[in-house]
């Protein structure tokens, strides 16, 4: 569509002419469909370039255009000789990159000034501008402009000055200008200014005497802000964050800074009150080299009133850090390493907000480097733990390994295949306070070599192997008989799969449905009484599914368990032969024991059963936005089910539902708990959001979240109300804030927690911030 027609039908209409923003705006029906196709339902319309001067050229021009010859065309002109030319009616000039059309101009030929007449349109790569008059120096190339509005299509900010000035190749100065990214006539939020100065070449913008302004009604002052026009880093305040919580006896209110120190390392410093605690801050730093990334995070609160009130003799003084850095040094070597730390067990749960440490019992220190080659991969590490909570007693702390190396490789001969897996682990942990295996320390060397014969056809496969898993240990203070001993275990497995498909088609959809049958056999000659090692690292796995195919019941290398078995498992797919995607698929299989299992783990591991209970999965994409998934352990002895776990996952195409619904069940654990979670838009503006997580064993909720969220394409906000368990079984509640103004960032933390809480949140997120346009 042609600019000029546009603008000559608005100027009929209206009487006066268009704004940037108007001229370029289109309502949504207008828009074509590729356009529609990305705009989210929240948005009433989009700007769509309607025409274009010349070619297109960026706002900030490569280079000076004072050599650059002057090209002017009107309808009528009129010279006067070295004096003026005077040109009328459909005006268009142009010099270099600098190019607009007005309705008359006048150029003195002896100043080398242009002087424009509106109504001024001059649109360029990525922007528009418009105004009532202009004036444009041909030799310094600076163009000033009376009454300016003007349109950014990249970040689509629009705005308006009564005067808008290029001063030079890098430089724009804005006087009284406002700024916003609501649509034309919508000034739901602005930023007001009377001086707003851009510089390309340091990738900045100032600002002098703020007002940020909701509704035309000014809510913030600031005196001087800078604030980035491009993808470059710049020192200063980030936007406020504020919340409740009850774990902060009330509300907060925190002020971060960034501070952009050199091109490859940087930090932000967060200063916040919370009410009832006092001044608390969190500051991150991050530096990059050609290696790789390392941050380090602090927190710190001199005077925690609450925690005083809590614990009558503390001093109030609470921190916590956490250090990780990765380092890729090339050929398949990796170093890496995390540390964390606090002062006491109830930092996470009072006042961590930005520290990446989970809610613990143990926080890990952990060391090393690593290589990964395509037959072998190798792992030296230092490995250690702060116990933070206070009720664990010393003989369950975990031990600290100093150091762990690992050592993995396989080697074809011929037709058969050599591997092996190998561990040196020195065990260590303060044992002063304890007696019997669980005072001992120590070295233990264990090395799995494996010879198999692999076979594989597009219809089955085969793979029979023989292993010898040997373990050394040499101990300290261990008062059981000699401290060096070791154990010899020999391996046999032989793992068998056929694959059959056939070809079909249900409501007219083809698709292909396979049955692929399973036997796994297992064998290993364990001694059965093995309680006289020390526990350093091992556990009984849960059973699964998966480990219907492990010969091992036990984790860790203190135990090998005793196997006589065999599995026999099915599994059933349907693919869509006209997407590939996977539809359903049905898995089933079940342990067969030829012996008594007796080598336990001080009483866990052993059992005289015949069989396993069944184990199943289930996982159905009956269409592309719906994922249904269901595992269980079935005991036909008893006829109980022993395990289960569902969840149903649904979201439409552009993620503004989501639906979870989940089950897990446990009678080994006495655990049975449901949990909902939503998001429902109640119109195209206004989404509700919940969980609910409810302890049929408890009788009671274990965790709540309930919210809303409100979107206008410019601006949106979230408001969630979140209640979960703490460690002394109470439920803590907290509310929490997210503002965003599209184009300046958001305040507040409730989009990580409706994430953290709702599957699919974190993606409606991306698509909503990441592919919205006006």
């Amino acid at each position: 569509m042609a600019l000029a027609p546009v603008v000559a039908v608005a100027q009929e209409k209206t009487g006066q002419a268009l704004t940037a923003a108007e001229i370029d705006w289109r309502p949504k029906n207008q828009l074509p469909p590729e356009f529609q196709a990305q705009l989210p339902v929240f948005c009433d319309g989009g700007y769509l370039p309607s025409g274009s001067v010349g070619a297109q050229v960026p706002l900030f021009p490569e280079g000076g255009s004072g050599s650059a010859p002057l090209e002017a065309s009107a309808l009528n002109a009129r010279y006067e000789l070295d004096a003026e030319l005077y040109l009328q009616g459909d005006v268009r000039v142009r010099q270099g990159s600098f190019q607009a059309t007005g309705s008359e101009a006048r150029y003195d030929t002896r100043s080398g000034d242009v002087a424009l007449q509106g109504p001024l349109v001059s649109r360029g790569e990525g922007f528009l501008l418009t105004g009532e008059s202009a004036r444009y120096s041909v030799q310094s190339g600076q163009l000033d402009i009376n009454t300016a509005t003007f349109l950014l299509h990249d970040s689509e900010m629009r705005g308006q000055a009564a005067s808008l000035s290029r001063v030079g190749e890098n430089q724009v100065l804005i006087t009284d200008g406002l700024l916003t990214t609501c649509g034309p006539g919508q000034n739901d939020w602005a930023i007001v200014a009377s001086d707003i100065e851009l510089d390309q070449a340091e990738g900045f913008g100032t600002a002098r005497h703020v007002r940020l302004e909701v509704l035309d009604t000014p809510v913030f002052y600031w005196p001087y802000i800078t604030f980035p026009i491009d993808d470059r880093r710049k020192t200063g305040f980030l936007y406020p964050q504020f919340g409740s919580s009850s774990a902060g006896s009330g509300g907060f209110l925190a002020l971060p800074y960034y501070l952009n120190l050199a091109p490859r390392y940087d930090a932000t410093l967060t200063p916040q009150y919370i009410h009832g605690r006092g001044l608390f801050t969190e500051a991150e730093g991050r530096y990059l080299s050609r290696l790789g990334e390392s941050v380090l995070q602090v927190g710190y609160i001199n005077d925690d009133s609450a925690y005083k009130d809590d614990y009558p003799g503390a001093d109030g003084e609470r921190w916590a850090l956490d250090f990780s850095t990765l380092a890729r040094l090339g050929g398949g070597w990796t170093g890496y390493g995390d540390y964390s730390v606090v002062s006491d067990e109830d930092y996470l749960s009072d006042l961590n907000r930005s520290l990446e440490i989970n809610q613990a019992t143990h926080l890990q220190r952990r060391g090393g480097v690593r290589y990964a080659g395509q037959n072998q991969y190798f792992d030296a590490y230092l490995n250690g733990y702060q116990t933070i909570t206070e009720r664990i007693a010393d003989v369950d702390k975990p031990y600290a390994q100093l150091p762990e190396v690992l050592y993995a490789g396989t080697v074809g001969l011929g037709m058969f295949e050599a591997a092996l897996e190998s561990q040196y682990t020195w065990f260590y942990r303060d044992n002063d306070t304890l007696t019997g295996l669980d005072r001992a320390n120590g070295q233990r060397v264990r090395a799995v070599p494996e010879l198999a014969l692999p076979m594989r056809a597009l219809w089955g496969f085969s793979r029979p192997s023989v292993s010898l898993d040997y373990t050394r240990y040499d101990l300290e203070d261990y008062t059981l008989g000699d401290s060096s001993f070791d154990r010899t275990v020999p391996v046999f497995e032989w793992d068998n799969g056929l694959y059959f498909d056939r070809r079909s088609s249900l409501f007219d959809i083809p698709y292909n449905q396979t049955f692929e049958p399973r036997l796994y056999y297992a064998w290993a000659d364990a001694e059965a009484d093995q309680n006289d090692i020390p526990d350093f690292d091992t556990g009984l796995k849960s059973f699964r599914f998966d480990q219907l195919f492990q010969r091992d019941r036990f984790t860790g290398g203190d135990r090998v368990g005793d196997a006589n078995q065999l599995t026999v498992a099915l599994t059933s797919r349907f693919n869509d032969l006209l997407t590939g995607a996977e539809r359903a698929r049905v898995s089933l299989g079940q342990v067969h024991y030829f012996d008594d299992r007796e080598v336990d783990l001080f009483g866990q591991g052993s059992s005289d059963r015949s069989s396993s209970p069944l184990a199943g999965e289930l996982v159905l994409n009956p269409i592309e936005n719906l994922e249904i998934r269901s595992s269980g352990l079935w005991d036909h002895d008893t006829g109980n089910t022993e395990e289960g776990r569902s969840q149903l996952i649904f979201h439409s195409q552009d993620y503004r539902y989501l639906a979870t619904l989940g089950h897990t069940y446990s009678r080994p654990e006495d655990l049975e708990q449901t949990d909902i979670g939503m998001v429902f838009p109640v119109t195209n503006r206004l989404s509700a959001i919940g969980r609910w997580v409810y302890d049929s064993g408890l009788d009671r909720t274990v965790g709540t979240l309930a919210g809303l969220e409100y979107n206008n394409c410019c601006w949106s906000v979230q408001v969630v109300h979140q209640s979960y368990l703490t460690d002394d079984e109470q439920l803590d509640n907290q509310v929490l804030f997210r503002i965003e103004l599209k184009g300046l960032g958001g305040s507040g933390g409730a989009s990580d927690n409706i994430a953290d809480a709702i599957y699919g949140y974190d993606e409606r997120e991306r698509r909503r911030f990441g592919t919205q346009r006006r």
